[in-house]
């Protein structure tokens, strides 16, 4: 059964430029990607009308907390 956290992540978005919710990110983390333009490049986030600024920072906070984990 899908944690609250895990359900959340399917609905809330992580690019809201480009429409892609937040779970698609945190698959790339959890695949092993470990900078910004790698999840870029597995997702399709970023280079939306804000220039990466909202999603940016996001996965900033999120690539933190993943290493703090390890």
């Amino acid at each position: 059964m899908a944690t609250e956290e895990e359900i959340l992540a399917r609905v809330k978005p992580g690019c809201i430029c480009k429409g892609i919710k937040l779970y698609v990110i945190l698959q790339a983390i959890e695949n092993g990607a470990e900078t910004f333009e790698e999840i870029s490049t597995i997702t399709g986030i970023g280079g939306g009308s804000c220039k990466s600024r909202r999603c940016g920072e996001k996965v900033a906070l999120l690539l933190e907390k993943q290493k703090q984990q390890a």
